[in-house]
């Protein structure tokens, strides 16, 4: 079967930095629904279009097409008074940003002098990666899992 819209894929994937540098592996396989639904980045999609288990695609993702430019606006320095005693640097929170509603995830990247630095960009925002994955399943989904948008797992619907 050639992945087509309304397809599940599964398949393993290597997230390299531009110099080559191994950011990610998945150790299990990984399943999307293909066909616009946002479960991958919209670039890996199109490349995935058409191809069938066994092949392997290659492609180089820009920030537009991944995570998007860093945004320094989304970095913060608070006092470390608005912490639980046990933060660090590293602990991810979530929160909202200012002048919104919206919950966003925040990095701690570093405590000092009673200030804590938050960064609310994604760890890989700003950067050009390359990502590579073999495609090692593809069925047509059911008809649950299109009403829903996502992939269920084999156990059915768990949501």
């Amino acid at each position: 079967m050639h992945v087509e819209k309304n397809s599940v894929v599964s398949l393993q994937y290597e997230l390299h930095e531009a110099d080559g540098s191994l950011l990610e592996k998945s150790d299990e396989t990984v399943s999307y629904l293909h066909g616009g639904y946002d479960g991958i980045f919209p670039k890996v999609e199109a490349m995935i279009q058409g191809k069938t288990v066994g092949d392997t695609v290659e492609l180089t993702l820009t920030p537009a097409d991944a995570f998007g430019d860093y945004d320094a606006d989304l970095l913060r320095v608070e006092s470390i008074e608005l912490f639980p005693e046990d933060i660090q640097a590293g602990s991810r929170l979530e929160a909202t940003a200012e002048g919104s509603d919206e919950m966003m995830l925040f990095t701690v990247t570093d405590i000092a002098d009673g200030q804590v630095v938050v960064d609310g960009n994604h760890p890989l925002a700003g950067k050009t990666l390359r990502f590579v994955c073999n495609i090692v399943d593809v069925r047509p989904a059911t008809t649950e899992e299109i009403s829903h948008s996502h992939v269920h797992g084999p156990e059915g619907h768990t949501h």
